[in-house]
């Protein structure tokens, strides 16, 4: 029943928007807009603005960056022999190489590991944050639909402003520059709200999905490398790294994580096979109530 209380939150936001959607017939691509080019980047300014970095953040980047490149990797492979198109691929990665890291596996691992666990949590949700405004928006804005080059799809990656707001944060925080709490209150307030109306819009995008139109095989290949085949991974990472058996524990468990809701975003932003990875995200959701226990009780 407490695991269930950590997940019951997040399935009531995803509601509220379904709901929303369906009875005001809302315009979910406006407000992900908004989420993307006002909420996030103040959103890692404040994160990058208030943390202190240490040696360790380079052992959680290596872990984190090569677990996004092993799924993506996979997917290539497949996609290759299955005969994927360019957009087919790039839905595929952003339903299956980005974890719920933070409206979900924070929450969890302060549950499960207490304080000292929560710590390395958020730090590797800023890492991930990192990874997927630079590789997830990449492969978003090279799935659209408008069929963008190379160049173009750089210049959509370059024109995000999330990794500019962190960069930002980062230099803020290393040449100790103040902003008065005020003012650093201000830009948390824009900031948080960006959590929970990218559930939001997840909730809105799913109240679109039709289940005739599931795709059965792909949703099935997504899933059970999210949620199979990256645990795996993590672990076989974790043998090799030398970081403390909490943090390893933490990286398995987050590995298990289902696929980010900012996923859902950045597909309907660019128009990357927006139904699929919303519905990808949302079963992958359900299907965590399942295997999230057996990683648990594994590790």
């Amino acid at each position: 029943m407490e695991y269930l209380s950590v997940l019951l939150p997040i399935f009531f936001i995803f509601g509220v928007g379904f709901i929303g959607q369906k009875t005001l017939d809302i315009k979910p691509k406006t407000i992900s807009t908004m989420t993307v080019y006002l909420m996030t980047p103040l959103l890692s300014f404040s994160v990058f603005y208030e943390t202190t970095f240490n040696m360790e953040y380079l052992w959680m980047a290596i872990y984190a960056l090569v677990l996004v490149l092993s799924v993506v990797l996979i997917i290539y492979i497949v996609g290759f022999f299955k005969g994927y198109t360019v957009r087919k691929t790039c839905g595929m990665i952003l339903s299956s190489a980005f974890m719920n890291n933070g409206n979900y596996g924070t929450p969890l691992v302060l549950f499960v590991f207490g304080e000292p666990g929560l710590k390395y949590a958020v730090i590797l949700m800023v890492i991930q944050q990192l990874i997927m405004v630079t590789i997830g928006v990449y492969y978003a804005a090279k799935g659209s639909s408008e069929g963008a080059g190379m160049n173009e799809t750089m210049k959509k990656v370059l024109r995000v402003p999330v990794m500019y707001g962190a960069l930002l944060g980062a230099l803020f925080h290393f040449f100790q520059i103040p902003i008065g709490e005020t003012m650093l209150t201000a830009i948390k307030l824009v900031g948080d709200a960006a959590i929970p109306t990218v559930m939001l819009v997840l909730g809105m995008q799913l109240a679109t999905i039709s289940t005739r139109n599931l795709q059965i095989g792909s949703l099935s290949f997504a899933l059970t490398l999210k949620l199979i085949v990256a645990p795996l991974v993590a672990w076989g990472l974790t043998m090799i790294l030398p970081v403390d058996d909490l943090l390893k524990q933490i990286m398995i468990l987050l590995a298990g994580m289902p696929a980010a809701a900012n996923t859902t975003m950045y597909a309907l932003q660019y128009d990357t096979e927006p139904q699929f990875v919303s519905t990808a995200t949302f079963f992958s959701t359900l299907a965590s109530l399942i295997t999230l226990p057996i990683i648990l009780s594994l590790i």
